[in-house]
This record gives structure tokens, sequence and C-alpha cells, in this order.
């Protein structure tokens, strides 16, 4: 696992885990605002040696896609919040994530052509490509082979953003898997719903 950590001596911190394939891009245009932020993502395998965060008087966890499953195999103190952006602990699952059958289909004919593809299916409208990821199609490769027989484990999230439109992880298993509707907040986007936000707050 890799991370990228913007430290700018603020009291809270964002942690994200960042969606399969992804790097620290496609959330590069958010405003940290008083946040520093650190990003994880290359869930190659899941060693990492965490920077120093015991100064922070508040943590705030945020996973997104294949990252909320991962998030929840680390214990952080003094979490303030823990949310989750269209994923579930249970990320390949024929009812709470990505249909098995369909992942293991999707992983069997990989290729430069179908990862592009993967990549535009995960927004109603196309932003560049560019503004997806830096990481080689080798490396996404390899990271979507080693998800498979990860599973999360329970972790009470404070806060659940699920799109109406997700084209990965179908909607409707998310909100199966999700059992309180009051923490629920739906919005109109495909899977990857960073654009319509500015700074991180808006998330929070």
């Amino acid at each position: 696992m890799k991370f990228d950590f913007f430290k700018n001596n603020n009291e809270k911190l964002i942690i994200f885990f960042n969606g399969w394939g992804m790097d620290t891009k496609i959330i590069s245009h958010l405003d940290t605002e008083d946040y520093d932020l650190l990003v994880l993502y290359d869930y190659n395998d899941l060693d990492v040696k965490f920077p120093s965060i015991n100064t922070y008087k508040e943590i705030f966890v945020v996973g997104w896609s294949m990252g909320v499953m991962i998030s929840t195999l680390f214990d952080f103190e003094k979490v303030k919040k823990y949310i989750a952006i269209n994923g579930t602990p249970k990320a390949i699952d024929d009812k709470y994530g990505i249909p098995e059958k369909i992942y293991k289909l999707t992983v069997r004919g990989f290729n430069e052509v179908s990862c592009k593809k993967f990549m535009e299916r995960m927004f109603n409208t196309t932003p560049p490509l560019e503004s997806f990821s830096s990481r080689t199609f080798s490396s996404q490769k390899e990271e979507l082979e080693n998800l498979m027989g990860i599973e999360g484990k329970y972790v009470s999230f404070d806060k659940i953003i699920v799109s109406t439109d997700d084209k990965i992880i179908p909607t409707k298993n998310q909100l199966n898997y999700w059992k309180n509707p009051a923490i629920i907040e739906m919005v109109e986007e495909g899977h990857c719903p960073f654009f319509r936000y500015k700074k991180w707050s808006e998330i929070l």
C-alpha cells in the first residue's frame, strides 16, 4: 500500500482510503481547508507503515469504493467519523457488492481497452482520462487480482454516500448492506462522485 501525506500542522486529519486503480489525482481538486490529508491507495499489498498521526485531536476516516472495505481492516484512535462512499465492507459479494461472477470475469478479461472502459463507467459525464490516475496498467491489473478474497470487518459507519447510478458497485447492493437509512445520503452521480464537490468539508 502507498500513501501521500499532505501535512500542514492542522489539528484535524482526514484519512482517505482510495478506490481501486487510483492515486491522489482523483481528489486533488478538493480543498483540504483546515484538515491535513493522508491518502492511501494501491492495495497490491496491505502492508503500510503509517506516518505518526497521534498528535491529531480529530480523525475522519473516509473510504471510497474498494477503499471502504480496506478501511475496516485498520484501527485508529480519536476517530470522530467513519464515512463510506459507494462501497461496503463486502465489496465483492453477490448481495452487498460487485457480484462475484462479474468480478471474476472482469479480472479474466482485463486489458488496456477494458480498463479504459471501466474508468469511463465510473462517471455519468466523463472528465478527461488524465483526471483519474497516473498508475500503470500493470499495477492496476495486479491490484484487481489481489483484491479478490479480501473481506472487510464490521465498522459502525456514521455517514454513507450512495450514488443513484452506480454502474460499478450496484446501488441496490449497497443499500442492501446499509441497515440504517437515516445515515445514507443519496446523490445523483455515478460511482465516482468527487467532481460534484469543491472541498472536503462538503463530504464530511
